[in-house]
């Protein structure tokens, strides 16, 4: 069994077409549909049953295909060790990132880094809550930094970074507009412009509306930061948002304004696997974070 064979037989799984396989391999398709067929007569069972063009997976298949996934990862991730071992400083990082810290936080920190560690290279991958932390788990992505710091998850180790208010805006016409904080509660007849449900955002927004005694109506909805201000700036709502969002500037037509109660807050980190050692470069680039954002905290 060659790595060769089982990097083409994973292509051919995800594809369900030998084409498109050897297409994006770059090699011939007879070559493909021959290792598949050592690979078969090899382990004495079919791994694939034809469709039509296509091919799919036979039970037996899909069983191998996940064995087969934590197998190679494990392969790349040794090979990365010991290429990282040679230089530590001259490396690849796979990094997630939720909407919410985009804008700032993330190109301020992979800037500074890399003015001291040009050598090093990221893979960014932008996904919703949930999906980094999973991606994590299953070593799709290296780390990940996320708001709020994810609790109690046993294959998951969070550091807080730092904590951050959430703040509602609202449009320049509004009653509320002039005030220099507000009650959540004043909010109440309102109607809210928040993320569709599933997103943190939305949750942490919903769950801060309760505790001041009300449940909020949601008339639109929005999948990024941009469409939700927009939204507000248009007058069909009010948000809450953390203060990390408005960093660049406020949206035209819109005001952010302090909660004073409830205190809305939320805490940003960064996550990594309990499940494997960090390596080389991701250790420097973790220790690098922490460091960074410890200083920061004491000029602020």
């Amino acid at each position: 069994m060659e790595l060769r064979q089982l990097h083409y037989f994973m292509e051919v799984a995800e594809r369900e077409h030998v084409s498109e396989a050897a297409q994006h391999l770059h090699v011939a398709q007879s070559a493909i549909s021959r290792q598949i067929a050592n690979l078969e007569a090899e382990l004495g069972v079919t791994l694939f049953e034809r469709e039509g063009r296509n091919v799919k997976l036979t039970p037996i298949g899909k069983v191998f295909l996940t064995h087969i996934k934590t197998a190679v990862k494990a392969i790349e991730f040794a090979k990365k060790q010991i290429d990282e071992h040679l230089d530590p400083e001259k490396g690849s990082i796979k990094i997630g990132f939720p909407t919410s810290l985009a804008s700032h936080l993330l190109p301020t920190v992979i800037s500074a880094f890399k003015d001291k560690y040009p050598n090093v290279s990221f893979h960014l991958r932008q996904g919703s809550y949930r999906f980094l932390i999973q991606s994590v788990i299953d070593r799709e992505i290296d780390l990940a930094f996320l708001g709020p710091v994810p609790q109690n998850i046993p294959d998951i180790e969070g550091t807080i970074l730092f904590s951050e208010s959430i703040s509602a805006l609202l449009p320049i016409s509004h009653p509320l507009a002039s005030k220099k904080g507000i009650l959540l509660n004043e909010l109440r007849n309102d109607e809210f412009v928040l993320f569709p449900k599933g997103y943190i955002l939305q949750e942490i927004a919903v769950d801060a509306c309760k505790q001041a005694g009300f449940v909020p109506k949601i008339s639109s909805v929005g999948e990024d930061l941009d469409a939700i201000k927009g939204l507000v700036s248009a007058g069909i709502g009010v948000t809450l948002l953390p203060d990390s969002t408005f960093h660049e500037a406020i949206p035209r037509f819109t005001v952010k304004i302090p909660i004073e109660l409830p205190l809305v807050t939320r805490t940003v980190g960064i996550i990594i696997s309990k499940k494997r050692e960090l390596a080389p470069s991701e250790k420097v680039f973790y220790q690098y974070v922490k460091e960074f954002f410890s200083i920061l905290q004491q000029y602020q």
